[in-house]
């Protein structure tokens, strides 16, 4: 019986997997929301739309080819013979039309409908550039709360200590009952800001899975970036390489191209439509009808007057593109100031980071000195709630500095225009 039952645990014990948790690293956050994020997906989709506006546009180019079939039956007056006879007739025929010279009309529908859809390809390379800063700054953001769920956890550990120590001092009559009150007060305090930062770090998991297009990150545990900070780029090249690469002048370049073919549309308004026709079928009184029957011709049609709409038609696009010339130049300001700013919030973050990373050692040794000094019972509770206290603030400060600097670098790629 015993050896059964230990067989069967044996059994159950091979047979239930054990899971590691999967770990996460940014570069595969950043490749699942590009890959599957609905914003993505919509851009995506707009570029196909544009493309088939593109075609829809070439297609003015080609003849345009159709088939008609026609039967009609009933009393009709024929001149020829001064008379009402009863008339049947039935024709088969393809119809061929050519549009042969419109002055700049398919072409600047054209030119209209490729610069919407290079606006449009730009457009998707900007939703994957937010995209991407929003995940790296999500990241970052689930690290920092990570560490700072770290440090607080220490922190309730040191301050149980404490407060276990001062009830033991009481005890034995070498402490007030005042130390046991204080040091359970910031014992407590320290659950309630561990439980604010748990809080905390599950909004940051929640962000960053909405970030990845994703409705929960599971288990999974992150991978922390390497422990060396890349530098800070060369600040005057950031600018130069911004106007350069950002994809948002690009797109106002091409709305801009696109405005230009909606200016030559509007001007050949004015001029004539120069086509071509031809037909060739059947028709006979029988069904189905057997004689030859075929056409050609010119067709030229030329607009005399429309209601000033051709005129309100070019100053509408003369109008769209000074706006769009006026909206790049305040881009460029915005673009210089996007910069700028990322810049010197990363100089400012890495300053800090050195200063904080002082400000923990120097922290924790006084922390240390005053738990001993407490522990031998020289030491005050004031003394070494504020020492933990100012330990804690530290290092919440170099998990923001941190932090920071990592989302500044984050924020100087997206200005630039780094893919």
């Amino acid at each position: 019986m015993r050896t059964t039952v230990g067989f069967l645990a044996l059994l159950i014990q091979i047979s239930v997997p054990s899971y590691a948790a999967e770990l996460l690293t940014l570069d595969e956050a950043v490749a699942t929301a590009l890959n599957s994020h609905p914003q993505v997906v919509e851009a995506r989709e707009n570029l196909l739309g544009a493309e088939a506006r593109t075609g829809q546009a070439v297609a003015n180019y080609y003849p345009q080819v159709s088939f008609a079939a026609d039967w009609n039956k009933g009393r009709s007056f024929l001149i020829a013979q001064e008379s009402i006879r009863q008339t049947e007739a039935n024709t088969d025929a393809f119809y061929l039309k050519q549009t042969l010279y419109d002055f700049g009309r398919t072409s600047g529908a054209v030119e209209t409908a490729r610069g919407n859809r290079e606006a449009t390809r730009k457009a998707l390379t900007v939703t994957r550039q937010d995209l991407i800063l929003r995940v790296r700054t999500a990241f970052y953001l689930l690290l920092a709360t990570e560490k700072q769920v770290v440090a607080v956890r220490a922190n309730v550990k040191a301050r149980e200590d404490i407060f276990r120590q001062a009830e033991e001092f009481f005890q034995q009559g070498i402490r007030a009952k005042v130390d046991v009150a204080k040091a359970e007060a910031t014992f407590f305090a320290a659950k309630t800001t561990l439980i604010r930062a748990e809080n905390n770090r599950e909004i940051a998991r929640m962000e960053l899975a909405n970030a990845m297009g994703m409705a929960s990150l599971g288990e999974r545990a992150l991978v922390e970036p390497p422990q060396t900070e890349p530098p800070l780029p060369e600040r005057i090249s950031s600018q130069q390489n911004a106007l350069r690469n950002r994809s948002e002048l690009q797109q106002f370049a091409a709305l801009k191209s696109a405005a230009s073919g909606m200016l030559t549309s509007a001007k050949s308004s004015y001029l004539p439509i120069l086509s071509g026709t031809a037909s060739v079928g059947y028709a006979h009184r029988d069904f189905p009808p057997t004689d030859n029957v075929w056409s050609a011709g010119l067709n030229l049609t030329m607009p005399l007057f429309s209601g000033f709409s051709s005129i309100e038609q070019v100053h509408e696009a003369t109008a769209t593109i000074n706006s769009i010339e006026a909206r790049q130049d305040n881009l460029k300001l915005q673009i210089i100031k996007e910069v700028e700013s990322a810049w010197l919030g990363g100089n400012e973050a890495a300053a800090r980071m050195v200063s904080t990373q002082k400000e923990v050692a120097a922290a924790n040794e006084s922390k240390a000195l005053a738990e001993g000094r407490y522990q031998e019972g020289v030491g005050s509770i004031i003394e070494v709630t504020d020492a933990q206290a100012q330990a804690l603030d530290a290092q919440t400060a170099n998990i923001q500095a941190l932090f920071d600097y990592y989302t500044a670098l984050a924020r100087l790629d997206r200005a630039v225009g780094k893919q």
